[in-house]
């Protein structure tokens, strides 16, 4: 199989063995020693942070193979909306894995089991490692200078305001015992105000400021560019995760992943706070604010990033057959409304 457009990393080649524990997926030939990350394990990493944090991607791989062979490209709505949302998951990993859709279709059952086994590998120890990096740093973000804080401890002022859901009123000591306590239990629907801007709940405007948090800023940099990028101006030139696997814009799932994160830090996690994130920013019926929201994050962590539409000059030949397009198109729906 010959190399997918010079990618750094390969393309994918035939597994063999049933174990996985000298053969790299992404390597043609032989090789006598494993001296690197296996690519496959490189790419499940990205994959974790900015597409789906929590994929049973075994399960990803085999129903996706079985859509593929039933023409479900073309046939979109025929799925339910899990199914739907599935399937574009899929087509994304394909998408970010070079020569993975041509050997996935072509290989074995137990080779589908190993690279995806592979490719969770990665995403699992991507997770992990964003945790245990961020875990002192974040606490240095939060904390007033000169003052220790541990973000575990319920009844910590600055932690417990931080940690407190969207509607409820940390200022009441009622509130605040029961919170800390445990008498008021917390879903993973229900948002800490730490996803706010100026950590600040409008309950008239819930969207106003939503996912804006500075705090979730500094931590998608300390993720996705560099933990230096955090307190300077990040670079073109930077070689963080975001650059080394081309990722030129913010997705919806890497915000839900760097707010899971750090809501990690501080206290227990719940997958149901991702997954209920992930529900909002894909809600057809918010695409409005979803687009607003991302445009912020977008100018807030890529330098290059620019959402001004080019439109073509006026009176240019672009413009006219543009122009001339709408026209015939409208001739074309009046003219099947006839008849």
């Amino acid at each position: 199989m010959s190399d997918s457009g010079g990618d750094t990393h390969g393309s994918v080649a035939p597994v063999s063995g049933r174990k996985r524990a000298h053969t790299n997926a992404l390597e043609l030939g032989p090789r006598k020693k494993v001296t690197t990350q296996d690519p496959l394990v490189h790419h499940g990493r990205h994959f974790g942070c900015a597409v789906h944090a929590f994929c049973n991607v075994q399960a990803l791989l085999t129903n996706g193979i079985l859509m593929m062979g039933e023409n479900t490209d073309s046939n979109l709505e025929s799925l339910t909306a899990e199914e739907r949302k599935e399937y574009l998951v899929f087509r994304e990993l394909l998408k970010r894995v070079p020569g993975l859709e041509a050997w996935i279709m072509q290989c074995g059952e137990d080779d589908v089991i190993a690279i995806a086994e592979l490719i969770q590998k990665g995403a699992n120890g991507s997770r992990a490692d964003d945790t245990k990096s961020m875990k002192s740093t974040i606490i240095d973000w939060i904390t007033p200078k000169g003052q220790i804080l541990n973000p575990h401890i319920p009844h910590n002022i600055k932690a417990g305001a931080l940690l407190c859901p969207a509607g409820l009123d940390w200022a009441n000591s009622e509130t605040k015992v029961k919170l800390s306590n445990g008498q008021i239990q917390i879903a993973g629907d229900q948002w800490p105000v730490l996803l706010y801007a100026n950590y600040t709940y409008d309950p008239e405007d819930p969207w106003n400021g939503l996912l804006h948090s500075g705090l979730l800023v500094s931590a998608f940099k300390h993720i996705f560019t560099s933990p230096s990028s955090v307190d300077q101006e990040p670079k073109a030139t930077r070689s963080g995760n975001a650059r080394i696997h081309g990722m030129r814009y913010v997705t919806k799932a890497s915000i839900a992943y760097v707010a899971t994160q750090v809501r990690l830090l501080m206290c227990l996690f719940r997958e149901r706070f991702y997954n209920s994130i992930i529900e909002l920013l894909d809600d057809v019926d918010e695409k409005d604010e979803v687009g607003q929201l991302l445009t912020w994050w977008n100018r807030q962590v890529f330098p290059m990033y620019t959402d001004v539409e080019r439109l073509p000059s006026k009176d240019s030949a672009l413009a006219r057959i543009r122009e001339k397009r709408v026209a015939y198109n409208e001739m074309l729906s009046q003219g099947s409304g006839q008849a």
